[in-house]
């Protein structure tokens, strides 16, 4: 994922309002590796997902998305899975950051709930918004430069990675 408007169509998954996070990383697969998690992901209520989600699909919500624990498996999942992006009117708090935190985009759109499930749509991270297929364009909430380049990074731990790598190549430059 790249700041720059991606012209890859990405596949709609919808799902409803307040989606929580047992729901993303089920409790019962919590004992489990991210790898295994994910294949339990949203198996209650879509179970063909873990197992049909190609990478760069994305999940369209109601409000809410992410409710429920902080558990971070429940952002990571989705990051293991291929999914470009979250788009939903609002998010838990807890869930916004740690979606970030591992390098999953979320995009917060109030007409997220237009878009429907199977829709081909393209995304536009600079502006940032979603353009559909029938030539709509759903303006979304700017997404401050630092958690893009979050995103960017693939999380926040290789962000810090990356910085680490670049200020030591630079000091031994001096």
């Amino acid at each position: 994922m790249t700041t720059e408007t991606l012209h890859r169509p990405h596949r709609v998954w919808r799902l409803g309002a307040d989606i929580d996070t047992d729901a993303l990383a089920p409790g019962h697969a919590m004992k489990h590796g991210i790898d295994v998690i994910a294949k339990h992901c949203l198996e209650a209520i879509r179970p063909e997902f873990a197992s049909k989600v190609q990478p760069g699909d994305v999940i369209v919500a109601g409000p809410n998305f992410g409710i429920g624990s902080s558990r971070e498996q429940a952002a990571a999942v989705l990051v293991q899975l291929g999914v470009a992006a979250v788009i939903a009117p609002s998010y838990s708090g807890l869930y916004f950051r740690n979606a970030f935190n591992v390098g999953l985009l979320l995009l917060t759109c109030a007409e997220a709930e237009s878009l429907q499930d199977g829709e081909r749509i393209a995304l536009d991270t600079r502006t940032p918004a979603v353009r559909t297929a029938d030539a709509r364009t759903l303006a979304c909430e700017p997404v401050p430069g630092f958690l893009m380049e979050m995103v960017d990074a693939g999380g926040l731990l290789r962000l810090l990675r990356r910085r680490m790598a670049a200020r030591k190549e630079a000091d031994a430059q001096h």
